[in-house]
């Protein structure tokens, strides 16, 4: 009887050619769907820039969003079935009026992709999460969770003019250690209620059953090391609790949880480790290490005595286990906007 777990030799000799020609039709595919895509997506710009035209015509301007669209949607859905739909029809007709150039969009993003950036009514915004949406890949369901969890407005929030500009234009640039550490970084995706006692073990465990939101939250660049990487100085035994190297300003990255609100001693302590790591653990061609003690509580006169002519690569960051208040951050990056524009 044969072995099952024997395979013919022909076909041993055989699997790099199968492999090859699979690539092949494996790229020829992806490239297809993604033509049918860009193609489908320029034909509904195509569409509501019709829209557009007919209304500006005149001939619709007072049936408008009353029967116009829903004729419409009933007489093509009739023709060519599912996707025109009247909230449909809406979204052609704004992705026109938004995107003069639909090139700059229809190349990398699905219609999806579009339909979700079209929620966010401030072009600096969407202008924002379109530029990451491409240069991360993201896919919808991370576009959307980056949108609910406030990021850009986050961002924005401790930037000035210049830099909210910057985001909107560029989106995020990472070439110094500031530019990979937030003043607050939410953690929503860990399913911890507001009120509920937890302890750090809990914190740090639940974070690493969630580690692909973690990343996400921490933004590019950022790989997973260790939990709970092991410290000895004169035999004294520390841990620190997560530590991560950053691909791009290539470093490592080590954090320390905190239930409440962070101490000098801690901010000590992880000053202790950032000399440890650049001394004992970085190899020749790594940048000094990144501190960031991600705390519940912040009280930042303490921060800043604490740290007084300290290492400048140390930060002290907040964390939310809940979504932020979009208006009130939305207030605070207008208000930066507005009161620059004044002087």
């Amino acid at each position: 009887m044969k072995n099952p777990i024997d395979i013919p030799t022909q076909d041993i000799q055989m699997r790099p050619l199968i492999d090859s020609i699979a690539e092949i039709i494996n790229n020829a595919r992806k490239k297809l769907a993604s033509h049918i895509n860009s193609t489908m997506t320029e034909a509904y710009w195509q569409i509501g820039k019709y829209i557009v035209e007919y209304e500006q015509g005149g001939q619709a301007k007072v049936a408008y969003g009353t029967s116009t669209l829903t004729e419409l949607s009933h007489q093509l859905t009739a023709r060519f079935g599912r996707g025109f739909s009247r909230p449909n029809l809406v979204n052609m007709r704004k992705f026109y009026l938004l995107y003069p150039n639909c090139q700059s969009v229809t190349d990398n993003l699905s219609w999806t992709h579009i339909c979700v950036l079209m929620q966010a009514e401030d072009d600096l915004e969407r202008s924002f999460y379109e530029k990451e949406c491409v240069s991360q890949k993201w896919d919808v369901r991370t576009l959307k969770r980056q949108m609910n969890s406030a990021l850009y407005l986050r961002l924005a929030a401790s930037k000035n003019k210049a830099g909210v500009l910057a985001l909107a234009n560029e989106g995020i640039s990472v070439q110094n250690p500031e530019d990979v550490v937030r003043d607050s970084y939410t953690l929503e995706f860990l399913g911890i209620p507001e009120n509920y006692r937890f302890s750090e073990t809990e914190l740090e465990q639940r974070i690493i059953d969630n580690l692909q939101s973690f990343l996400l939250e921490m933004g590019k660049g950022f790989t997973f090391v260790k939990r709970q990487y092991p410290i000895t100085v004169n035999n004294r035994h520390y841990h620190c609790d997560l530590v991560f190297y950053h691909r791009i300003l290539k470093c490592f990255v080590l954090i320390d949880l905190k239930r409440n609100g962070v101490q000098h001693e801690d901010i000590g302590q992880m000053n202790m480790y950032l000399g440890y790591f650049a001394q004992e653990e970085n190899m020749p061609d790594d940048n000094p290490p990144i501190g960031i003690i991600l705390s519940h509580y912040k009280d930042n006169l303490l921060v800043e005595y604490a740290t007084y002519g300290m290492n400048t690569n140390l930060f002290v960051s907040k964390y939310e286990l809940y979504l932020p208040n979009k208006d009130q951050l939305r207030q605070i990056v207008n208000q930066i906007v507005d009161s620059e524009n004044k002087e």
